[in-house]
């Protein structure tokens, strides 16, 4: 299992790394001027202006999934509640940010919310990247309900009634009782998601955000020389793989050590 496990790892870093390369040399190979300053060199150069931009589309992930972490708990908890119209509005919300684009949900957020506003008559401007992340913690918000959900039913019906011999109150159970063992179970679908909403923050670009992408798109306007287009978009999605791989590998541990033996 071990060696399975290694070498999956390793093809998946080679072929990273070979796709990388493979840009640079196609670009090298396209260039027109041997005067020309080397696709490597200019990679270089432009590569901490495109990290910074990667860091923002890290800090829209971390803080959209928080948020939509914290919103998304009660909204699964609400789906399983006993009163029946709570438990269908839960339903209703999480189904709609669940299925509901990602793209269209970002440009709701952008030209629903304002661009500034007033505050003891000062005006105070709303940034754009703030919208974003409320725009993607709407769906992150469903996902997350419904892995709580999912993880909550997980639990087999003997606890609930174990906990209601003892005189533990619905509350009490849930929170007490059944929570700490969904956990574990939840962890990695929870995880997934982020990796998930991590991918997917370049969205952020087409709503007028700079982040990453944009910071590429700039670069390859100021070099204005088309062999850098499969280089300085390589070094982005290296970034972002190295971010979401290990991610990926720690979600299927952790999927191995919540599986329930029957």
């Amino acid at each position: 299992m071990f060696e399975t496990k290694l070498t999956a790892r390793g093809v998946a870093i080679a072929f990273a790394a070979a796709a990388f390369v493979a840009a640079v040399s196609l670009a090298h190979a396209e260039t027109a001027s041997p005067a020309a300053a080397s696709i490597l060199s200019l990679v270089v150069k432009w590569l901490p202006l495109i990290f910074t931009g990667f860091l923002l589309n890290l800090l829209v992930s971390v803080l959209s999934m928080a948020i939509g972490t914290v919103a998304g708990v009660p909204l699964g908890l609400a789906q399983i509640a006993r009163h029946r119209v709570v438990q269908r509005c839960a339903s209703a919300v999480t189904q709609f940010t669940r299925n509901a684009p990602w793209l269209v949900l970002l440009f709701l957020t952008m030209f629903l919310l304002p661009f500034q506003f007033r505050l003891f008559g000062q005006s105070i401007p709303f940034p754009a990247w703030i919208k974003a992340v409320i725009g993607l913690a709407i769906p992150v918000m469903g996902n997350v309900s419904e892995i709580v959900r999912g993880g909550v039913l997980s639990i087999p019906r003997a606890q609930w009634e174990s906990a209601e011999s003892l005189a533990f109150s619905p509350t009490q159970t849930v929170f007490k009782i059944i929570l700490p063992q969904a956990l574990k179970r939840m962890l990695p679908p929870w995880m997934n998601l982020y990796a998930i909403l991590a991918m997917a923050t370049p969205l952020i670009a087409i709503v007028g955000v700079q982040d990453g992408l944009t910071d590429v798109r700039g670069a390859l306007v100021a070099e204005n020389r088309t062999d850098l287009l499969l280089p300085l978009y390589a070094t982005l999605l290296a970034m972002f793989f190295i971010y979401c791989y290990p991610i990926a590998m720690a979600t299927r541990a952790l999927e191995r050590r919540a599986e329930v033996k029957f």
